[in-house]
């Protein structure tokens, strides 16, 4: 049985292949972002006369919130009462679907194919 011996890639060719996946692992992570399907946004709960109290701060949280520039519970209000909203669109969700089963359907044709020509490789044609 023949030992199984790998192409050689040049070294232009890694290179190319470096710089290929640094773009998509780039392109991965910012494009969500850039279309807006990705990130959170902070919705602030309104709140008439707010107190130190009604935002439920002790006296340790208020002395923190001091430090950080807050002077008073009005002025703090909006970042204590900030939700995260978890709204998502029914669209980006089947976007999403369909992109994470298509990468996989094509992975799984570019590995039997790999795979296939490994194996007649190795052992020869049926």
């Amino acid at each position: 049985m023949a030992r199984y011996i790998p192409p050689v890639q040049s070294k232009v060719g890694q290179i190319v292949d470096v710089i290929v996946l640094l773009v998509l692992a780039v392109g991965a992570l910012y494009i969500p972002l850039w279309m807006g399907l990705a990130g959170s946004s902070k919705v602030p709960v309104p709140v008439d006369n707010p107190t130190w109290e009604s935002l439920g701060q002790n006296p340790a949280m208020v002395e923190k919130w001091n430090q950080l520039g807050y002077a008073d519970a009005a002025s703090a209000a909006e970042v204590i009462s900030a939700r995260f909203d978890y709204s998502f669109s029914l669209g980006s969700l089947v976007l999403m679907i369909v992109v994470i089963v298509g990468y996989y359907a094509i992975m799984l044709r570019f590995s039997e194919k790999e795979f296939r020509d490994v194996i007649s490789e190795k052992f020869g044609e049926r």
